[in-house]
């Protein structure tokens, strides 16, 4: 890949996904710094031309959502304003993606706020992967590739060649994604019903489907408090299960999601390196997983102007 052409550039929120990105593409990451002034504003420096290029910014709005999107959003305006040729948002996590509709009158809807932020900045693109609800993707009038890491998780679980396994999915919402992964094991599917009485509060209803003497696989996009998933592990070993693993693409890990899964049942919990996780969060039964290739793969592709759709299964 032309490196005089293609330039890769990290924001503060997760640069070790993106030198792994950076490394698989054979490029050296783009020169820039990230300050703030002594007031909080962000002070940007690009120290090399990026005219004519391609330029990708790699930035997950993860926690400090607000400062890393302001972040990105500083970014993408100065590399426009350096006329960049394009510019491609490179959103491993899409914050803000769980408020996508209204639940109740006068509720914003911020997933859709967040796209127009990103197409008014300047970018071109969205690269992401996974996004809570995937008709976010409609709400872009520019092109966006939504990456899947349900594939990356089913080959770990296939290559543990755990027995009598069941995927498990939390919510009847997430059973297309758990579906993901059961297919790819050749493994039933069990569903828990669950209902929300207030925000990051889950209270187990019951389990749909036989999980006794299996082991169970329960997916999800997103851990925040780790609630749902430890009331869920806990139900399915009430329902006879003789292990329970978890795995998600996006780790937020609010607070008290660590202690909570340490403490709970569950065997193991798997996840991307789409968010970062600080070492007072990693676990002992925490294994991360890179997605450095598929992104690295997908800018290739693009940056080649060959289809993307493979990557997505």
């Amino acid at each position: 890949m032309d490196g005089k052409k293609v330039k890769i550039f990290t924001g503060t929120a997760n640069p070790t996904l993106a030198y792994e990105i950076a490394e698989h593409l054979g490029l050296d990451m783009g020169r820039a710094v990230v300050n703030r002034f002594r007031d909080g504003e962000i002070n940007l420096r690009i120290d090399e031309t990026v005219r004519g290029c391609e330029v990708f910014v790699i930035q997950p709005t993860c926690a400090p959502a607000d400062s890393n999107l302001m972040e990105l959003l500083v970014m993408i305006d100065a590399f426009k304003r350096a006329s960049a040729k394009h510019i491609a948002a490179v959103v491993p996590y899409y914050g803000y993606a769980r408020q996508d509709r209204k639940n109740k009158p006068r509720d914003p809807i911020c997933a859709k706020l967040v796209a127009n932020l990103l197409e008014a900045a300047g970018a071109d693109r969205v690269l992401t992967m996974d996004l809570h609800a995937g008709q976010i993707q409609g709400f872009f009038d520019i092109p966006v590739d939504n990456l899947r890491g349900m594939p990356i998780l089913a080959q770990y679980f296939h290559d543990k060649q755990l027995d009598n396994v069941v995927v498990v999915s939390p919510d009847v919402g997430g059973v297309t994604r758990a579906r993901q992964i059961s297919e790819r094991l050749h493994a039933p599917l069990a569903i828990i019903d669950k209902r929300r009485p207030e925000q990051n509060v889950s209270e187990v209803m019951h389990v749909i489907g036989n999980v006794r003497d299996a082991t169970c696989i329960m997916v999800d996009d997103i851990i925040d408090t780790g609630g749902t998933i430890v009331n869920g592990a806990e139900a399915l070993m009430r329902e006879g299960a003789k292990a329970v693993y978890a795995c998600c693409s996006h780790p937020v890990f609010s607070h008290p999601a660590a202690e909570r899964l340490e403490n709970s049942s569950l065997a193991e919990v798997v996840a991307t390196n789409t968010i970062p996780v600080p070492p007072e969060k990693r676990i002992s039964k925490l294994k991360i997983l890179s997605v450095a290739p598929l992104f690295g793969e997908a800018i290739r592709r693009i940056v080649d102007e060959v289809s993307v759709s493979y990557l997505f299964d």
